[in-house]
């Protein structure tokens, strides 16, 4: 084994990887929105949750990347536990398809890396024969990789050194903790049962060693999410436990087969000849049976999961973005879904702090007013945040669709900032109100009621409009007649105002936050006609 071979067989793995994401990434972007609806259909039913899971993975060619995905959505809120689970199993069973694919032999892998290098450089019209070009070149560059991997591996069969090591994997423990740390550290489990495949091919492993190691490498695959977990609360931490609790139970089980029954002598006869497809095939077993067995035991691992990790408290936390994980812009249509989540977030934010500022206003309260200004604080951080966030999703390969919902969603957050900067100028003006003991008149107190009203049922409507996305001309008719309304009462009222100052029947103070408060009104109906029709600029309907 010459330096030579060790580089041919570092630089067969980096052509493996890159290949295996070049590959997984043009796939993603292909059924990137498809993703993003099948996520949507996912429900607390653990079969079709499963189901969900294995057509993912089948498509991103990485269970890790599924799981972290999963732990991203169960963080944010937009997916329970219950169906984290059903996933998670399902990305196992999907990861599969990937061992498969390696066991198949093929020779022209350059033919299929120039042939997709052609396709992937064609104009941007043809974007279907582009996304089908870049994944065609990942694959072919993966099988070469993987042929000048088990080339560089050729010299080991010789090594004596690397014999009597290899002699030592027949114990069970000893190879389950190979496979889990090589996975591990290569952050792959394709790429380490890649490996595992070259090294039997080539006739260096028999595979009565090779299936503890493979089964090792289900449990350093969980590493990944592991990893993703840190930072997040403690349901999106469970849901990265099931996923080891799944892989450990899995592997426990059959060694114990391994050890009791002759399973590989059963492989050898499903596929007598091809040595990379008997790994293929107790990858299947493993993964399919646990998961027979575990689903339905389901609830039984959330409760496991649940004992291991105490809940820490962390849902009631504003100070962040709830929704949105940085790590799904490999994944555009599910950040750009989480953004949108985030922004609804923050109008219902904004809604609570009007509501807040008008009891303030008609009744002083303190506890009202500190929740009213911390709350103010979360608004500034979001609008600064989702903005920034949306900056990175804007730079990313959209739909046309998501292209416009992103342009939208700009000036919404800057609508929905600019309520809360205006019920904080009620807030101000319900302050000076209660510090200098100002009292306004029946009929003032009367018409303020009447407008706040009327601006309150505007912004609820706008918002629910807006997490509908509806753009239904009658009903955004309706909104621009309220805002009509608004802008109508508004000045009816000033204009009553004027009146009782020149009869000396109101102060100057009085007319003064009188004044301020219809000003601050009016314009929270402004922003919030804007929301309403966001979703029409947003589908350019």
């Amino acid at each position: 084994m010459t330096i030579m071979n060790v580089l041919s067989l570092f630089g067969g793995l980096g052509l493996f990887l890159f290949g295996m994401q070049l590959m997984g990434e043009a796939l993603e972007k292909a059924a990137g929105t498809r993703l993003k609806k099948l996520l949507g259909m996912v429900t607390g039913n653990r079969f079709l949750a499963m189901l969900a899971g294995i057509t993912i993975t089948a498509v991103v060619q990485s269970s890790s990347a599924t799981t972290v995905m999963v732990v991203g959505f169960v963080n944010a809120g937009l997916m329970s536990l219950t169906q984290a689970v059903g996933v998670i199993m399902g990305a196992n069973i999907g990861t599969t398809v990937t061992s498969l694919l390696l066991s198949v032999q093929i020779d022209f892998a350059a033919i299929f890396t120039f042939l997709g290098l052609i396709l992937s450089n064609l104009p941007d019209k043809y974007r279907t024969a582009k996304q089908f070009g870049t994944i065609t070149m990942g694959l072919g560059i993966l099988f070469i990789g993987m042929n000048t991997m088990s080339g560089a591996m050729e010299p080991l069969r010789t090594w004596e050194g690397f014999q009597t090591a290899m002699a030592s994997i027949n114990n069970p423990i000893l190879g389950v903790l190979i496979g889990a740390g090589i996975t591990a550290i290569l952050q792959s489990s394709a790429a380490s049962i890649g490996i595992l495949q070259t090294l039997v091919a080539q006739g260096l492993i028999g595979l009565d060693s090779a299936i503890f190691i493979l089964f090792g490498q289900n449990i350093g695959t969980c590493v990944t999410a592991l990893l993703a977990c840190a930072g997040t609360n403690s349901t999106a931490k469970r849901a990265a436990t099931v996923h080891l609790l799944f892989n450990v139970i899995g592997t426990v089980i059959f060694v114990i087969i391994a050890c009791c029954l002759p399973l590989a002598s059963w492989v050898e006869m499903l596929s007598p000849g091809n040595l990379k497809l008997q790994i293929a095939i107790v990858h299947i077993l493993f993964n399919v049976t646990t998961t027979a067995l575990l689903l339905p035991a389901a609830s039984w691992l959330e409760k496991l999961a649940c004992l291991i990790i105490k809940d820490d408290g962390s849902a009631g936390e504003a100070m962040k973005l709830v929704y949105f994980d940085a790590r799904m812009l490999k994944t555009p249509p599910i950040a750009v879904a989480q953004l949108f989540n985030e922004v609804q977030r923050m109008g219902s934010i904004a809604m609570g702090n009007f509501q807040r500022a008008m009891e303030c206003f008609n009744e002083w309260d303190e506890k009202k007013s500190e929740e009213l200004a911390r709350n103010e604080d979360v608004l500034d951080y979001l609008n600064r945040e989702i903005t920034d966030s949306l900056v990175e999703v804007k730079g990313l390969d959209l739909s046309e669709k998501d292209t416009k919902l992103v342009g939208s969603l700009f000036h919404v957050v800057n609508d929905m900032e600019r309520i809360g900067d205006h019920s904080q100028n009620i807030l101000e003006s319900a302050q000076l109100k209660n510090q200098d003991e100002v009292k306004f008149s029946p009929k003032a107190v009367q018409e303020l009621e009447s407008l706040s009203n009327l601006v309150r049922a505007q912004v609820q409507r706008s918002l629910d409009m807006f997490k509908a996305q509806v753009t239904d001309n009658v009903l955004l008719g309706e909104v621009e007649g309220v805002e009509d309304e608004i802008d109508t009462t508004t000045e009816a009222l000033r204009s009553h105002h004027m009146d009782r100052l020149k009869n000396h029947k109101c102060s100057a103070k009085n007319g003064m936050i009188y004044l301020d408060m219809l000003t601050n009104l009016e314009r929270i109906g402004d922003h919030a006609e804007n929301i309403a029709t966001s979703a029409k600029s947003a589908t350019g309907i």
